[in-house]
């Protein structure tokens, strides 16, 4: 069993596409992820930059990311990257977690809507949002950031938020601890 840690950035399809848009409102520009093995220890990272199909980078996105068109002009498209993706996941069983579902929901739509033979629903069958299972553990209500929920741990962020890997990297330091109860129970403390 292996378990991947995944972060997805994602840009909006541009609105005059109201027909795209409606089955996809964003596609994923790129995909940050973690290999871990059944121990939760870091085996392998994986990152790639997605050129969209349907739109340019919105100055949002690239304020956000530090991601522009220039970076993604040369890089394949979403296609190519997931099987890619999928590629590096290999044939062990594995269970992906991600910080909340709208990057299993980007998913299940991009995948939907640009690869017919990918079964969707091999997502649903493998997915764990982190975010979720963190909030239920501490006894929040609510949706805590990433970037708290790292802070929770008095860890401070490696990387730069909203870069996915580095994203991934951070919510796998979660998922690490969190296979400890009694750390995590003096951690979160």
């Amino acid at each position: 069993m292996i378990h991947i840690v995944i972060d997805l950035e994602m840009n909006p399809v541009r609105q005059s596409l109201r027909e795209i848009r409606r089955q996809l409102p964003d596609e994923v520009i790129e995909i940050g992820a973690v290999k871990l093995d059944d121990n939760f220890k870091q085996v392998d990272e994986f990152q790639r930059y997605v050129r969209p199909e349907y739109s340019k980078i919105t100055r949002h996105i690239k304020k956000l990311t530090g991601i522009t068109d220039e970076v993604l002009e040369d890089k394949n498209t979403f296609a190519v990257e997931f099987k890619n993706f999928m590629d590096w996941i290999g044939t062990d069983e594995a269970t992906l977690y991600s910080w909340s579902n709208s990057d299993i929901n980007q998913l299940k739509s991009e995948c939907a809507f640009k690869l017919d033979d990918f079964d969707v629903q091999w997502l649903e069958r493998h997915w764990i949002d982190l975010q979720k299972e963190f909030d239920d553990r501490i006894g929040l209500n609510g949706n805590l950031a990433l970037n708290h929920a790292v802070g929770a741990m008095n860890k401070n962020f490696k990387g730069t938020q909203h870069s996915a890997l580095a994203d991934a990297i951070n919510t796998a330091a979660i998922l690490m601890l969190m296979q400890d109860e009694a750390e995590f129970k003096r951690t979160m403390q």
